[in-house]
Parts: C-alpha cells; sequence; structure tokens
C-alpha cells in the first residue's frame, strides 16, 4: 500500500460521526496509552526497580493509570474540536538509583513505551485483517472492527513515534537526558515543567505533525500492506 491510499483510508476514518469516530478510536487510544506506561514499569522491573510494582502500576487495568486531564479532558476536547487525538496516562514513577545500570537503563526503560506503541501497531493490523473475514460473514461488525484496527494502527504510530521526539517530559526526552552527562542533563530537564505545553504548541501550529507524519505514513502503509 502507497502513503497515498493511507492518507485515504485514515481520511475515511476521521471523516466519521464523531460519536462514531470516538466509539472505534476510544479502546485503542486507551490500550495504547495503558500499555505504554506498563511497558516502563516492567522494563524498570527487569532492570531492577520494582517501584511502580510496589505501587501497582504493573497492572492492566487501565484506571490505575487514567489521567483526567490526559487521557480525559484533553483527548476528548481535541477531538472534538481539533479534529485529532493526543492524550497521555499518569507516568509510571521510576527510581533512578534502583536501575542496575543507572541512566544506561534509564534511556532503555525510556524508549520501553514507544516499542510497546510498534508491537501494538502490529496487532492492531492483524485485528484488520480478522475484520476482513468477518465482514463476509457480517459486513457491520467486520467494518467496525476493521476501523478500530485503522484506528489502533494510526494511534500508536502517532504515540510511538511523537514519543521519541527529545523533548521532555516525552520519551525521547528522557533517553536524550539519560544520555547526556551530569550537569548538561540536569538543565536538559528543566524543560520537562513546560514541555506538554511546548509539544501541545508544537501541534497545534502543525510543526511537530511535519516531523512525524512521514514516519508514521512510512510504517502506516507497511502495515496496512501486509493486512490488505
Amino acid at each position: 500500500m502507497n502513503e497515498a491510499e493511507v492518507v485515504r483510508l485514515i481520511n475515511q476514518l476521521w471523516s466519521m460521526e464523531r460519536m462514531q469516530l470516538l466509539a472505534v478510536a476510544a479502546l485503542p487510544l486507551l490500550f495504547a496509552i495503558t500499555l505504554h506506561e506498563v511497558a516502563h514499569g516492567w522494563v524498570a522491573r527487569m532492570r531492577g526497580d520494582r517501584t511502580a510494582e510496589m505501587l501497582g502500576r504493573l497492572s492492566l487495568n487501565p484506571i490505575r493509570h487514567i489521567d483526567p486531564v490526559g487521557t480525559i479532558l484533553v483527548p476528548g476536547v481535541m477531538l472534538l474540536t481539533a479534529g485529532f487525538i493526543f492524550g497521555w496516562a499518569k507516568p509510571v514513577p521510576v527510581t533512578v538509583e534502583n536501575l542496575k545500570g543507572r541512566h544506561k537503563d534509564m534511556a532503555i526503560v525510556g524508549a520501553a513505551g514507544p516499542l510497546s506503541n510498534l508491537a501494538m501497531a502490529a496487532i492492531w493490523a492483524l485485528v484488520m485483517l480478522i475484520a476482513q473475514w468477518i465482514y463476509a460473514v457480517s459486513p457491520g461488525a467486520g467494518q467496525f472492527l476493521f476501523f478500530m484496527g485503522v484506528a489502533g494502527v494510526f494511534l500508536n504510530l502517532v504515540l510511538g513515534v511523537l514519543n521519541l521526539v527529545p523533548i521532555p517530559p516525552l520519551d525521547g526526552g528522557r533517553v536524550v537526558s539519560a544520555l547526556l552527562p551530569g550537569r548538561l542533563s540536569w538543565q536538559y530537564d528543566r524543560i520537562e515543567p513546560f514541555g506538554v505545553w511546548i509539544v501541545l504548541g508544537l501541534l497545534l501550529i502543525g510543526w511537530l505533525w511535519a516531523l512525524i507524519l512521514p514516519v508514521v505514513l512510512f510504517f502506516s502503509a507497511v502495515l496496512f500492506g501486509a493486512v490488505t
């Protein structure tokens, strides 16, 4: 599948009535955000830090990870006003001092979230394949599941690629911070309190989309092409 066909398919998704779009996108978005955070905690546990586990944050129960603003308010408002969805969950706490490799392991923990989104994008692509088989028996259910898969692929790729942008508190920022020497890392981390608003601003004016969209479209074309 080429990128023009990917854009056509995604435009079909976003042209749905808002409530239909919410119905097909809510579950993929919830999983994308929740499992992203669980991946951070799970890898941290593997590397020696059990902070997230002790606080109950390795659970797949989305309620444990929901941020009222980032998981509910911001995605809902953006869906209704901006025509796209962006959100976040409560960050999983990580105690760097408990990690076996300290800063090197913190970079690995930071990368785990975006990598989990790439894995979930592949799983949602399989859902698209299954939906095409179901369509032959039940067109309504098959179409609904197909576009849920489209939403799952697209949202996970957007969140995965977006989180690799090196702006704290995005995961790419945490990876860069973990790799910088001490004083530079501390200075770089001072951006974090303003990071979310910087990201939202860059998204709204289109600069960040211009950076991540070609990457998202490329991987979407690969996954959609493999199942359609």
